[in-house]
């Protein structure tokens, strides 16, 4: 099940779409088949791959964690080293080289974290296109460093304040703007989810994470025994996993996020959630957490990115199958993990890393000692600073607050602000 059946991945996938979406997505389907199949495009995504976002990304050996923990020797596919600090730029600039190809002139594109926002920020700046991006509010407020670097790179950051105002609400904006400007506009989605063709145009740019990871292990003799990866809408997961789906082995595991409870509205856990339900939403089927009505829920997590009440439909189904596992980790399980291997080996997770990080440390004894687990690193967690160092230092970052508001609302230092008029 690596490529989807018409659109679909068993039950899941589809293009439930308004009229006026299907001939976009129809032609980006034709532009994609095709580009995938022309070797002048697929050279030039390569050297953009290796000279601007850093391919191929470290399989680093977690060796003090491996000690630590006990069982599975832990390896980390350092995706966070990639360009922009995730993996979301694998997709972002694949789908922006495809837009250019196609002849259109204007970006957009959803964000929750602000990782795929960035990613797609840059990409256009890099190749030359207009960018805009839509962010739920309460994602703009906690996000502010990837904010500001995407404004950076020239992109406007649209705040979307209706519904919950997070990832899913960006969806929906992102999707009204290009139903109104198909002809100019390409829509850069950034999961593997959506109306097709998406889910499979996404899994195929981030599957340069698991084919490395693959040529990795076999060139050092690793034995896999295990892949962790969260999941949100299920980009990194899905690429991660990609070129293991039709084996029997390893186990691929995918952590969703717990949130602080089981309950509705305190988590965002769609394969193992009470809430979960199949059902149809932004132009695909799949699993969702939706009431009775069919109606999306409130979701609830510390990570932007898996702050979203649906998931991929190729991962939908292989959960259904069983050949990928998923498991719920809570905010406070995420939170411990960044903190371990942060301390133990130097390396700072994201917040949706780091729930993958949590899965890992939790079956690290379930996996003999001569086989390995590898976690997917989606991202760094310099991104999270607004959000952790008020739970980590919370008086120093309340004392960081005030002194910079005092200093700036003062205005007795010569800004930089005024130095750039």
């Amino acid at each position: 099940m690596t490529h989807s059946d018409n659109g679909f991945f068993e039950n899941f996938g589809g293009k439930y779409v308004a009229e006026v979406l299907r001939r976009p997505l129809d032609e980006l389907e034709a532009a994609f088949n095709e580009a995938m199949n022309d070797q002048t495009f697929l050279q030039e995504l390569e050297i953009i791959r290796r000279d601007y976002i850093g391919r191929e990304t470290p399989l680093y050996y977690a060796q003090n964690a491996s000690k630590i923990l006990g069982g599975a020797q832990i390896y980390i596919k350092l995706e966070g080293l990639a360009n922009t600090g995730a993996h979301k730029i694998n997709n972002a600039m694949g789908q922006c080289l495809l837009a250019k190809r196609m002849g259109k002139k204007r970006i957009i594109a959803e964000t929750g974290a602000g990782q795929h926002g960035l990613a797609t920020a840059a990409a256009c700046a890099k190749l030359g296109l207009d960018c805009t991006i839509y962010m739920g509010e309460i994602d703009v407020r906690r996000q502010q460093p990837n904010v500001a670097a995407m404004e950076l790179y020239g992109a406007k950051v649209q705040p979307v304040t209706s519904g919950s105002r997070t990832l899913k609400d960006a969806v929906n904006e992102a999707m009204r703007d290009w139903a109104a400007n198909p002809d100019t506009t390409h829509y850069v989605l950034g999961s593997a989810l959506g109306p097709a063709p998406f889910p499979d145009i996404v899994r195929e740019f981030q599957s340069v994470i698991g084919r490395e990871v693959k040529k990795q292990a076999l060139e050092r003799g690793i034995k896999i025994g295990a892949m962790v990866a969260c999941v949100g809408g299920g980009s990194n997961s899905i690429g991660f996993f990609e070129p293991f789906i039709n084996e029997k082995s390893p186990r691929l595991i995918g952590a969703e996020a717990g949130g602080i409870g089981p309950e509705i509205g305190e988590n965002a856990s769609r394969m193992t959630g009470n809430a979960s339900r199949e059902g149809i939403m932004q132009g695909y089927k799949s699993r969702f957490l939706l009431d009775e009505d069919g109606q999306a829920l409130p979701t609830r997590s510390i990570s932007a990115g898996l702050d979203y009440c649906g998931i991929g439909p190729q991962l939908a189904a292989l959960g259904q199958t069983g050949r990928i596992e998923f498991t719920s980790i809570l905010d406070k399980e995420a939170l411990l993990a960044l903190q371990f291997f942060a301390k133990n080996e130097g390396i700072l997770f994201a917040l949706e890393s780091a729930h993958a990080g949590a899965a890992a440390i939790k079956i690290a004894k379930e996996i003999p000692e001569d086989k390995a687990i590898i976690i997917n690193m989606s991202g760094r967690g310099d991104k999270d600073v607004f959000i952790t160092s008020p739970i980590f230092r919370h008086e120093k970052w309340l004392e960081f607050l005030h002194a910079e508001t005092a200093r700036l609302e003062g205005g007795k230092d010569i800004h930089e602000a005024e130095v750039m008029k």
